[in-house]
């Protein structure tokens, strides 16, 4: 698997590009930060054909590149969890409003729940539904590779926060030990935000979870 990593925009979200290997142009996105400009020129420069964009939760801070992602590559699919799917289209919702702006953009082209598998440009990534940070937060686990994507839910040293609207710790920290650390202890941590971890490091060192 090759995983290519931006930092897009003023949240500093983490966005993935994610192919098969270094040959295959097909990609899967995971997430686009508030400004998708980067992700855009990143894509053309290496002349690479995203096929699917998953959003592991509908905050503004992830989803605000739809738009730009869509004008670009119009036969590309939206993939969120159904419970964040309204996220998409309310600015209430996703909290853009919060940040001074009202964002909202068309529905998904696809909404994803556990036991979904993402299948595509020859990769395959399991939705794990992660709640807590928002409802249909989830986390995407590749088996053969031993790779999370956990976008705001797990984070190194830390994990997702839980004061918004939709928020549960309790949901939250449950999630995370029942699903995220009864993977193999060397399974690589993407999150949403911050450095790349492991489950192991946070089994033993992540403060929230002793």
């Amino acid at each position: 698997m090759k995983i290519e990593h931006l930092i897009l925009g003023s949240y500093e979200t983490n966005c993935y590009i994610v192919r098969k290997n270094e040959a295959v142009k097909d990609c899967i996105i995971i997430d686009t930060g508030l400004e998708a400009a980067a992700l855009i020129d990143f894509l053309k420069a290496g002349k690479l054909n995203p096929l699917v964009a998953v959003f592991t939760h509908g905050h503004a801070d992830h989803i605000t590149g739809i738009p730009l992602l869509r004008e670009n590559y119009p036969e590309i699919r939206i993939c969120i969890h159904k419970l964040d799917a309204k996220m998409l289209t309310r600015a209430t919702s996703n909290l853009s409003i919060l940040s001074g702006m009202i964002f909202r953009t068309k529905p998904a082209d696809l909404l994803i729940e556990e036991p979904h598998v993402i299948d595509a440009a020859g990769l395959k990534l399991e939705v794990l539904h992660t709640p807590g940070h928002t409802p249909g937060g989830i986390s995407l686990y590749s088996k053969d590779e031993k790779i999370l994507f956990s976008g705001d839910t797990l984070f190194a040293g830390s994990v997702g926060r839980t004061d918004m609207p939709g928020g549960n710790m309790q949901q939250l920290i449950q999630g995370i030990k029942e699903k995220l650390l009864s993977l193999p202890e060397e399974t690589l941590v993407y999150p949403g935000h911050g450095p790349r971890t492991t489950i192991g490091q946070e089994k033993v060192g992540n403060p929230f979870l002793q």
